[in-house]
């Protein structure tokens, strides 16, 4: 969520105007994040997000803005996306499709103890489970043929023996049909600072542009790979088994995704990994940028790759 497309406050009560909500009151860029603008927009009726996509393409965005409309109104905690006053979802401001939604209340939990694992498990199982019903449907632009092509991209910027492992784990990856796992709607970075919590008890998602369909217990492994890190790049057993405790409640895991849970930990790090180092090699020009840690994210793989069979007890 940073800021690529400066807006003024002219351009947002231009485009408040398409809108009933009320008189423009504050506007603010937001920097966490990497691939959208974001602003807090303050208006009279209340505290909203304007979002501006910058590369996401055009035809996909109805999924994104339709899934977000779909949970919040099938009681899961997110943004609600705005209708203009002719009843669409998405608008334009600076030749950027755009959506305003509401701001959720709270904050990130940096810090996570074992029970703030558990309820955010508890919000990922609702999220899936609510995204059963959804009739949008959407490929994971991040899947296989992503993570193969964009190793051969990075590599030229990297050591031999990092290039070695990215190609490894892509070969190992390959060897694993997941094709027998649930399959549904994923948020797909559902990492801490993606969820918000007004209280202890009460937490909210946001950030729903990496969402796709795609295995859901990958999405649980990405998860758990941010919410139950330690600081040296291992997992931390109790938040682990506390945060799938939590998601257990409302979809518990088949036999088969058990037997693929090493899998899955592997893929959602290297995932991350190239992710990280792409926006570390390729960087958008931004007015504001938080930049991540792509080394973390490779010597967790290498953490993963190095205890498979302990990473497998973790789920008993």
């Amino acid at each position: 969520m940073s800021v690529f497309t400066p807006v003024s406050s002219d351009e947002a009560r231009a485009l408040l105007a398409h809108y009933s909500l009320g008189e423009l009151e504050g506007l603010e860029g937001i920097a966490q994040g990497v691939e959208n603008t974001n602003y807090f927009l303050s208006t009279t009726t209340g505290e909203y997000v304007l979002t501006l996509f910058e590369h996401i393409a055009p035809d996909d965005l109805p999924f994104f803005v339709g899934l977000m409309e779909h949970l919040a109104t099938h009681e899961v905690s997110c943004p609600l996306p705005m209708h203009r006053d002719d009843g669409a979802l998405l608008s334009e401001v600076n030749g950027k499709p755009a959506v305003i939604a509401t701001r959720l209340t709270g904050a990130p939990d940096m810090h996570p103890s074992p029970a703030a694992c558990r309820r955010a498990g508890e919000l990922l199982a609702a999220l899936h489970v609510a995204g059963v019903e959804y009739d949008g449907a959407l490929a994971n632009g991040r899947g296989r043929a992503w993570r193969e092509s964009f190793a051969q991209a990075v590599a030229p910027h990297l050591p031999a023996a990092q290039c070695e492992l990215m190609e490894n784990e892509n070969s190992y990856q390959g060897l694993y049909d997941d094709s027998v796992l649930p399959v549904g709607i994923i948020h797909g970075d559902y990492f801490r600072d993606n969820v918000l919590w007004a209280d202890p008890q009460h937490g909210g998602v946001i950030d729903f542009y990496f969402a796709c369909d795609d295995v859901l217990l990958y999405d649980v492994a990405i998860a758990v790979n941010d919410w139950c890190v330690t600081p040296d790049a291992t997992l931390d057993d109790v938040r682990v088994h506390a945060f799938i405790s939590g998601y257990q409640v409302s979809r518990p895991l088949e036999a088969l995704e058990r037997d693929m849970w090493p899998v899955m930990l592997r893929r959602a790090a290297l995932r991350t990994w190239l992710g990280r180092l792409g926006y570390n090699y390729f960087p958008r020009e931004s007015h504001m940028t938080i930049p991540k840690d792509h080394d973390f994210s490779r010597r967790l793989l290498e953490h993963h790759i190095a205890h498979a069979q302990a990473l497998a007890a973790t789920l008993d």
